[in-house]
């Protein structure tokens, strides 16, 4: 289903009931819509699924509706705080995923939509940005007064937000876009942009709280979301999704690689490995967004054709370093022992010397 964690399915979703399924997290990772990248981060796959689950049983402790159903240890489905070990397979209910038809770089939603009827992946990526930290997209896209902010253009340090921004962009397309918000509407099919943003901003809360109560900083995310219209008639008490159905949080919430969380001013999360490849391997860096320009200019989806540089392996050195920022920013969010690992401190030390 995606470069880093896999997709078991139990019972097929169907139009007017879920499925049921699992995820599967490997120790892959992926920079810059690449991929599969040559190397594995040890432990990093059970570090997501852990801090995944911690994030999901949150959500649920807040009247969040979500797809999770627990870890899965040993073919049994558990409360994270049942697992003997760290987990790797998330089980979750599962709702239809259609085929997005194309043509080039233009997409049919609606028959995504034709297709998926009332339940259904809302096909977008919904962010929320609490910071404008270094190599955020919103630097490049937008200018400081488009927020409000008083400058002319970007500081080079972070940027505090007083109210959280909260965008748009399509999840299926091979090159994702971020979209005005009429668009969006319409891509979202049943559901409404306006319970996807209030969605959004109450997971937002949920893991900014629990990052400030553990220390760390949480500067910006994302959620995927579920639409279930069948799910007005068993419960009509929650008002998060339109009269017809209801918005559920899918997919995985609030990892290091979903979301950007800092410590004492350094960077943990998948950002790390982005601006480390593009301090040692510009090279590629630079034809991956040739090829991204080319194929938009040329109308064609698939712009790793068109990329005649590949990305090299990484030292041991940076795989161990990746490997204790995960570890140790999972432990120390999550306020259990769940690795062996350095102390956060130690681990952001070396994420420093890279």
């Amino acid at each position: 289903m995606t470069s880093v964690k896999e997709f078991r399915i139990e019972e097929e979703a169907t139009a007017d009931a879920l499925g049921r399924g699992s995820f599967v997290f490997t120790d892959d990772y992926s920079v810059f819509d690449w991929g599969k990248m040559p190397d594995q981060i040890p432990d990093k796959g059970a570090s997501l699924c852990t801090m995944g689950a911690f994030n999901f049983e949150l959500l649920e402790a807040a009247g969040i509706p979500t797809h999770y159903r627990g870890i899965v240890e040993n073919g049994e489905t558990l409360a994270l705080g049942e697992a003997s070990r760290p987990p790797w397979e998330m089980a979750i209910d599962l709702t239809q995923v259609p085929d997005l038809p194309n043509e080039g770089r233009t997409y049919d939603y609606e028959a995504y939509h034709e297709a998926a009827g009332e339940n259904y992946l809302v096909p977008l990526e919904v962010i929320f940005r609490n910071r404008v930290p270094v190599g955020s997209s919103l630097r490049r896209r937008t200018e400081p007064a488009d927020h409000g902010l008083d400058a002319e253009t970007w500081p080079e340090g972070v940027v505090e937000l007083e109210e959280p921004i909260v965008e748009f962009s399509t999840k299926y397309e091979e090159g994702d876009r971020y979209l005005a918000r009429e668009e969006a509407d319409e891509i979202a099919g049943r559901a409404s942009v306006d319970d996807l943003e209030a969605l959004a901003r109450e997971v937002n809360d949920v893991i900014t709280d629990q990052a400030s109560a553990t220390d760390l900083v949480h500067e910006d995310g994302k959620i995927e979301c579920l639409y279930y219209g069948a799910a007005a008639a068993a419960d009509g008490e929650r008002a998060s999704g339109p009269a017809s159905g209801e918005l559920r949080v899918a997919d995985v919430v609030g990892t290091f690689d979903e979301n950007r969380f800092s410590y004492e001013g350094t960077q943990l999360s998948k950002e790390v490995l982005r601006q480390y490849h593009k301090r040692t391997q510009p090279q590629w860096v630079q034809a991956v967004k040739a090829a991204k320009a080319e194929a938009k200019q040329e109308d064609v989806a698939n712009w790793k054709q068109l990329c005649d540089v590949k990305p090299e392996p990484l030292d041991d050195r940076v795989l161990t370093t990746a490997r204790n920022m995960y570890c140790a920013g999972t432990n120390a969010y999550t306020g259990r022992e769940f690795f062996d690992a350095p102390p956060l401190s130690s681990a952001i030390g070396s994420v420093s010397g890279l």
